[in-house]
């Protein structure tokens, strides 16, 4: 059982670039000189104070203080434990690693019940992959796939498979391969009988595996295959994995693992209804497209595509289904996300699927890449669904409701292109428009005001790790801070600091002194990202996180010092005088007077003291 080595974390690390590992999860701008900033992954928030710093390979967030290395941010944007963390960076990079470092992490992890269901997913991925791909009883799935257009390049990407006939096929496999039977029933890959037994979930479908965000698999979505001499009376077309210690449908995107880098790198995401609209579309080579576990959105799954891009192209099916999905979709982001959102509509009601299939993928990517309408284009069509515009009271009702839809435009060009073209079309005046779209416009602000005066229920908010980040920082605790930032990047200042012969008065800057010269001493030179896995209290990382961003001077001089031991010193002073008058206090109590004037003399002498090097 082999540890990765220190010098192996030190290759990995000094070959990582933190901005592209980074930018894989959160959508990050250029901001002056070598620093990049986006919005927070850990927290919630509308402007961005999340900073990364191409020159120290280090990340800090201004809002909720948490900051670090590359191993760092993946251990807590993937819940992974260092090593784990280490090996996923090493990953994402393509750094080789030995295969026995890996297998380390495997032994170490995989005690976790979390784990273990994560395995026995992998292995029925594995199966159910193998059985298509190479038997004779997955033939007639692989050629469902493959009349569906589907390549066998894509199907062996994804790692579709074929789940059989036979119910009790999977729990002999498994239990042939050892893996742990205790977890059988939890995984959610079991239908438990009344009597104990196990059946397969899945069987007679092709079977598409659905991924965490991290690759691994979690669960699947099966589509029912008709056989010969089978019956499909009350089958589901597609049948879900159950909600389970892994797999919870609505913080799940399918093929969000695969996409996530080129949705960060176009700057955008396609949102399909289906998995095989996905497929299709990746094929065609759109491979920034995703699929919600169902129709609808949920807030989690929005928030996972915030972090990465800012457009949003809802690529639902062109039916009345796809039509209000796409609808209710628009209705829920327009209220709580700050996405940018087009839609793609497919004529003829078809899917995305059936549009590649019929009209060839050259034509898709037309599509995808100039056939896009804007909200307001897609809600005349909405709109006109189910009315007769013939009827001039259906008329009015369309153009109120329109109205209405164009106040939520905030471009000025698109209202009034809009306006012009609803006063053509049913020859009403532009000016009676305009001033009518004026007064709904002012209603609605009237009525966003009162809402956001409303007071809303009373919100328990979560202190941060770091007890002092909310706070106004006192003058020493600055002093300390700037005092470690000069000994952190200055060659030489350690030196100077120890002829001093002087501590830090608080007890927490003392003890990351006292490490970072250790640190020093070991390695001979200093490297904050290398520093930060040195440390093993998270809140001296959340220290060495904020003073590695404050706003100082690009040299020292000998007037800062002068001034920031001034400061220490001085507190050290005034923590020796309220020492003295509790000592006071308890003389007092205890009836010593002599001890009660000593002390007061003391106190006096200190604060005489105080006020003249002040």
């Amino acid at each position: 059982m082999a540890r990765i080595p220190t010098q192996v974390i030190d290759e990995i690390r000094s070959r990582t670039n933190i901005v592209e590992i980074i930018g894989q999860y959160v959508q990050l701008k250029k901001s002056g000189g070598k620093n990049y900033v986006g919005l927070c992954p850990f927290h919630n928030e509308k402007s961005p104070s999340f900073s990364v710093a191409e020159d120290k390979q280090f990340y800090h967030c201004f809002g909720c203080g948490r900051g670090g290395n590359v191993f760092r941010f993946i251990e807590e944007i993937e819940g992974l434990p260092f090593h784990a963390a280490v090996l996923r960076v090493a990953e994402l990079e393509g750094i080789p690693v030995e295969e026995k470092f890996f297998n380390h992490i495997e032994e170490k992890t995989s005690t976790t019940a979390t784990n273990q269901l994560i395995v026995l997913h992998e292995k029925a991925a594995e199966i159910y992959h193998h059985l298509l791909m190479h038997t004779t009883a997955g033939q007639v799935a692989l050629d469902y796939l493959l009349e569906r257009g589907l390549t066998e390049e894509t199907i062996v990407e994804f790692q579709i498979g074929f789940a059989p006939i036979q119910r009790e096929f999977l729990e002999k496999v498994f239990l042939n391969e050892k893996l742990p039977k205790e977890h059988f029933a939890s995984s959610g890959l079991f239908v438990e009988r009344e009597d104990g037994q196990l059946l397969d979930r899945f069987y007679q479908r092709v079977v598409f595996p659905i991924r965490n965000a991290q690759g691994k698999t979690i669960g699947f979505s099966g589509r029912w295959l008709d056989l010969p001499d089978t019956s499909s009376e009350n089958q589901a077309k597609y049948l879900n994995s159950p909600e389970t210690a892994i797999f919870n449908k609505r913080e799940v995107l399918f093929n969000f693992d695969k996409a996530r880098s080129i949705i960060r790198k176009e700057s955008e995401v396609y949102l399909f209804e289906g998995f095989m609209d996905v497929l299709a579309a990746w094929q065609a080579g759109v491979k920034n497209g995703i699929a919600s576990m169902g129709t609808s959105l949920t807030q989690q799954q929005v928030q996972m595509i915030e972090k990465i891009t800012k457009q949003l192209v809802f690529s639902y099916d062109g039916d009345s289904a796809g039509i209000e999905a796409t609808n209710r979709g628009i209705e829920l982001l327009k209220e709580t996300s700050r996405l940018e959102l087009s839609v793609l509509s497919f004529p003829e009601r078809l899917d995305p699927d059936d549009y590649i299939r019929k009209y060839g993928q050259e034509a898709f990517v037309n599509l995808a890449n100039h056939g896009r309408e804007t909200i307001f284009s897609f809600k005349q069509a909405y709109h006109r669904m189910n009315r007769n515009l013939s009827n001039e009271k259906e008329q009015l009702e369309y153009l109120e409701i329109l109205l209405l839809e164009l106040v939520e435009v905030d471009s000025l060009i698109e209202q009034d292109r809009y306006l012009t073209q609803l006063s053509t079309e049913f020859q009403v005046s532009r000016e009676v428009l305009q001033q009518q779209f004026r007064q709904l416009k002012q209603q609605h602000r009237v009525q966003r005001r009162e809402k956001q005066q409303e007071p809303g229920p009373e919100v328990v908010i979560a202190q941060p790790i770091m007890p002092m980040q909310n706070r106004r920082k006192t003058q020493v605790e600055k002093a300390q801070e700037v005092l470690l930032y000069r000994l952190f990047h200055e060659e030489g200042f350690n030196q100077r600091f120890k002829n001093l012969d002087i501590s830090f008065p608080k007890e927490q800057y003392q003890e990351l002194y006292v490490l970072f010269d250790t640190y020093i001493a070991i390695e001979s030179s200093f490297e904050i990202a290398k520093f930060f896995d040195f440390l093993q209290d998270e809140n001296l990382r959340y220290l060495v996180a904020q003073i590695e961003n404050l706003k100082v001077p690009e040299e020292s001089s000998d007037q800062e010092l002068r001034d920031l031991l001034k400061v220490i010193q001085n507190a050290s002073v005034q923590e020796e005088i309220q020492q003295k008058k509790l000592e006071q206090q308890m003389a007092s109590q205890m009836g010593n007077q002599q001890r009660e004037l000593e002390l007061a003399v003391e106190i006096l002498n200190l604060t005489k003291y105080l006020k003249k090097v002040q």
